[in-house]
């Protein structure tokens, strides 16, 4: 079963400010969530995706991992103590379970289902519970490239169209960047994964192919940056040089450095329609 990309996490130690960030190179956010385990998020939701902008918010709540388990807050606690940047790739599911199966046959290291619900702020202003099962992935080789899978109990109360209208025209993520000198390990997880080639596109490049594609940028460990496919490039542009947000310009698509970007080059490209 191949899967198409859920969201992205995005780790940040400050919240506010990275979320005053997003909202500047126009994406809609929705009000601030906490997560029961430490960390608390606003997301900039897309057309069936979204960008997940995390921190650790409440330290004291993060659980450490116990054997056989993945502790969400305490891999984001430890990997913002290495850098910002993009810590985790999730992809859509409605069977969780069945996936932790696939996982494991494919030869990944997979761990005990982790269910968990949270409050979520309304667009009218109400509040109600969201809640998710969560199937996580690795392999040791890429302890910065975590990927899990998420299964929503109430869709319905989660996506919301006054969420998903963005001032840059941002549809969808199209793609995803991954660097690695060796692309052994990258390519036992993603395969391990099944990635959806259109709903799910991962590109693995090199240091230096990175660096030719993305000149001057920091370049990264495992998950590197992202794309984001907009109905307007005009309408991205005008948001970014609105609020003086240096960015780079190729024949086709415009991007944002990791300095600016929080850990992550931030692409806009033009929406094909085919994902």
């Amino acid at each position: 079963m191949s899967r198409a990309f859920d969201h992205l996490v995005l780790a940040v130690n400050d919240l506010d400010k990275a979320a005053r960030f997003y909202e500047a190179i126009g994406f809609t956010l929705t009000p601030p969530a906490q997560h029961p385990f430490g960390t608390g998020n606003r997301l900039a939701q897309l057309q069936g995706c979204f960008l997940e902008v995390l921190s650790v918010t409440e330290p004291e709540n993060v659980p450490e991992a116990e054997p056989g388990s993945f502790s969400f807050g305490a891999y984001n606690r430890d990997f913002l103590a290495r850098r910002q940047g993009m810590s985790m790739m999730v992809l859509q599911t409605t069977t969780a379970a069945a996936d932790r199966d696939d996982f494991k046959a494919a030869g990944l290291d997979t761990y005990e289902m982790f269910d968990f619900s949270r409050d979520a702020a309304l667009p009218d202003g109400s509040t109600a519970t969201v809640g998710f099962t969560l199937a996580f992935a690795t392999v040791p080789e890429l302890p910065d490239a975590v990927a899990f899978t998420c299964q929503q109990w109430r869709p319905d109360l989660f996506w919301k169209p006054e969420y998903q209208n963005h001032a840059n025209g941002a549809v969808t993520i199209s793609e995803m960047f991954m660097v690695a000198d060796d692309g052994a390990a990258p390519a036992k997880l993603l395969n391990g994964l099944d990635l959806d080639p259109i709903g799910g596109k991962t590109s693995v490049i090199t240091p230096e192919a990175f660096a030719a594609r993305f000149a001057g940028a920091e370049i990264a460990s495992s998950y590197a940056g992202f794309r984001v496919a907009v109905s307007d490039m005009e309408a991205a542009r005008t948001c970014l040089e609105e609020n003086r947000v240096a960015y780079e310009e190729t024949a086709e698509t415009i991007w944002i450095t990791p300095a600016a970007g929080f850990g992550c080059v931030i692409e806009f490209a033009p929406h094909r329609g085919d994902g």
